[in-house]
């Protein structure tokens, strides 16, 4: 073996005919967040397969009635600003310093559900809906469905590169000036840069317009960090069969909702006269991932117990 072939196998560079893809402005942005996810949050995770056989039925029944779009999907959001009503320290970001070993967690006043939108292009975007602890189920719907028709309006690319000029900014406002400058320095040079240096120095030509539509897409503060994150595999493909063992919070929230497919489920159960008889249900499975530094079993149990009750009692979504 060369010199020259020697110090490529050990750097693991690529071979001929590998394919090379550089990460885009979203791809680092998302890998940022959870690498710092990843080394913040020393996360907790139980699954909990609830059975709807009986909140599908009164659903459904709703869904019929209402003059608005309800989707299943909505209605696990309201399900789980409910549970988070009753345990609100699940509703949190916590800020922890590692050399001073000692941190505050900072309880939200609002429920910021951060949703996983999957595009066309199968693309996926975290996507902020605000103001969520005061909404009815008809305000929830109507939000969720306003939030991924502002998406299609969204340029993505524009707002992803200053939702990472964002992040970079707060990086340096926090004393870490260093991995700001390497963070920008990768923006523009390099064979992964995303952007041309020469663009931050050209002057913007404002087209004169009277007739200019306001813009109705997302913001940057809409694709920032939520209170909560809920994620949702169950909509990305019809046949799916896999539960979510674990997903990092995303830093600095504490806690995060994932839910599967629902999908049947038999079981035994005893009838009146003793004996004993196949049936069938329908299961949800449900990841609930924590930040353990937040507490423990206290902290969690609250929300299992509303979940339980609203799945135990589901002619309450009506009342919605």
């Amino acid at each position: 073996m060369s010199f020259k072939e020697y110090i490529k196998t050990s750097t693991l560079a690529p071979e001929q005919g590998d394919i090379v893809e550089y990460m885009s402005i979203r791809d680092r942005i998302t890998s940022n967040v959870l690498v710092n996810s990843q080394k913040e949050i020393p996360g907790t995770a139980c699954s909990y397969e609830a059975d709807v056989t009986a909140l599908l039925e009164k659903f459904k029944e709703l869904k019929e009635s209402v003059d608005y779009k309800l989707t299943f999907n909505t209605l696990m959001i309201k399900i789980l600003v409910e549970g988070l009503k009753a345990a609100p320290r699940l509703n949190a970001h916590y800020e922890y310093n590692h050399r001073k070993t000692s941190g505050r967690i900072i309880i939200k006043k609002h429920i910021d559900v951060a949703m996983a939108v999957c595009l066309p292009d199968s693309q996926t975007f975290q996507v902020k809906i605000k103001g969520l602890e005061d909404k009815n189920l008809r305000e929830t719907a109507i939000l969720t469905e306003e939030v991924k028709r502002k998406l299609g309006n969204t340029n993505l690319k524009k707002i992803m590169f200053n939702v990472g000029g964002q992040r970079i900014l707060g990086l340096a406002l926090k004393g870490k000036a260093l991995n700001s400058l390497s963070q920008v320095m990768a923006v523009y040079f390099g064979k992964g840069k995303i952007a041309k240096f020469s663009k931050l120095f050209k002057k913007k030509k404002h087209k004169k317009s009277s007739h200019k539509a306001p813009y109705d897409g997302l913001k940057i503060d809409d694709f920032t960090e939520g209170t909560v994150c809920y994620t949702n595999w169950g909509t990305l493909y019809d046949n799916l069969d896999v539960n979510i063992t674990y997903i990092p919070p995303l830093y600095p929230q504490v806690f995060l909702f994932a839910t599967g497919r629902v999908k049947d489920k038999e079981y035994v159960y005893k009838k009146e006269d003793g004996t004993l008889e196949l049936g069938t249900k329908k299961v949800l499975p449900i990841t609930l991932v924590f930040d353990h530094k937040i507490g423990g079993a206290a902290d969690i149990m609250p929300f299992i117990k509303k979940l339980d009750e609203i799945f135990n009692c589901p002619e309450i979504i009506k009342n919605w």
